[in-house]
């Protein structure tokens, strides 16, 4: 499951999507929004709208990246886009698999490809260092 969206997240969806009674692990990763970023304060950050299709694409990859590298099928990655205040959610990558190692791998790759990509469709207001 692949899903950007406008309005807040509930990470209990992509949990939900990926659990299976034959999956000994569901591993999940909720990242927020940081209110310090290259040591400097940030107002809010904003995962431009124009750029969705562009956001999917690169998701899609990810995912297809995990499905060929760990044979997992099960993986959700719920993404939110607009502007976003400190604290609040924007991603959340959930992982159903057999066994913790491979699911805790995945989720770890999801996120360092997330934050690889979405510079592209991604930006910070940011207040003058303190």
């Amino acid at each position: 499951m692949i899903r950007i969206t406008r309005n807040p997240i509930r990470p209990e969806a992509a949990i939900e999507s990926v659990r299976k009674k034959a999956y000994g692990a569901v591993i999940a990763y909720v990242g927020t929004v940081r209110d310090v970023s290259h040591d400097r304060k940030v107002i809010f950050m904003e995962h431009q709208a124009s750029l969705q299709d562009l956001a999917r694409q690169e998701l899609e990859k990810i995912v297809e990246e995990i499905r060929l590298k760990w044979h997992l099928e099960d993986v959700a990655v719920i993404h939110r886009i607009g502007k976003l205040r400190t604290g609040e959610i924007l991603l959340v990558v959930a992982i159903g698999a057999p066994h913790r190692a491979e699911a805790f791998a995945a989720c770890q790759y999801a996120i360092d490809r997330f934050k690889e990509v979405s510079h592209q469709w991604t930006m910070e207001t940011l207040e003058e260092p303190a």
